[in-house]
């Protein structure tokens, strides 16, 4: 599934130690030490501080070591054994994201039961759902606030490349059953579900930044429909 990389909307980001304009103060909470062996739970205090930063700001400038470590209650370079820099911070928003992402497409499927016309349908309504809880983290995954390259501090081309591909798997999976059943007429399912998933990214990135244009009720189903090849049984 395309991902960060794959739009030019955002900048590339440079820690400056400071905190952006656009992140509002907030009080900054204190903070128990963690117990002996539990510092993965300050990498998830920091992975969550900066999805909170983009969460209220949506902006990825708002996203600094300094304003990641006011959030959390510790000192900047408490931070640095767990993340060498900013857009390792970021990178862990977006792979948490994702990995909830697929998550998230599994169990609408578990959920729809036996039909894999229900379960495509229910793949398909839970992705724009998701986009649509956390607009901001969103547009983080797939490029619209923080467009990352191997080079931008820590970062390499094996930590972007697979992005997303667990939540394609799945989008890939439920059309070739559907194929298997007779319910849709897909003859290329690699091909048609990225297809796909571009007519619903497309839609629920309009819907995160269009919010006042009067979309119609049947908008999803006039884009996964016909994207889909699904049958009219």
């Amino acid at each position: 599934m395309p991902t960060v990389g794959s739009t030019a909307e955002g900048d590339k980001v440079k820690d400056t130690g400071s905190v952006a304009q656009a992140a509002p103060a907030k009080q900054v909470r204190a903070r128990a030490r963690n117990p002996r062996g539990e510092g993965g739970r300050l990498r998830e205090e920091i992975i969550d501080a900066a999805a909170e930063l983009l969460d209220e700001t949506g902006d990825q400038h708002a996203v600094t070591l300094r304003s990641v470590a006011r959030r959390v209650g510790i000192a900047t370079p408490s931070i640095y054994p767990h993340f060498p820099d900013q857009p390792a911070i970021m990178l862990a928003v977006v792979r948490r994201e994702f990995a909830a992402l697929e998550r998230t497409l599994s169990a609408a499927v578990e959920r729809a039961g036996d039909s894999p016309r229900r379960r495509l349908l229910a793949v398909c309504e839970t992705y724009l759902d998701f986009a649509g809880r956390h607009p901001q983290r969103y547009r983080t995954m797939f490029g619209g606030l923080w467009t990352p390259a191997p080079g931008d501090g820590s970062l390499t081309e094996t930590d972007l490349v697979m992005l997303g591909a667990d939540s394609m798997l799945v989008l890939v999976d439920v059309l070739t059953e559907c194929v298997a059943a007779g319910a849709i007429t897909s003859t290329d399912v690699s091909a048609d579900a990225t297809a796909l998933w571009v007519g619903l990214h497309g839609l629920a990135h309009q819907r995160v930044v269009s919010p006042s244009f009067p979309w119609p009720e049947d908008i999803p189903e006039r884009v996964i429909i016909p994207l889909a090849h699904l049958t009219t049984i």
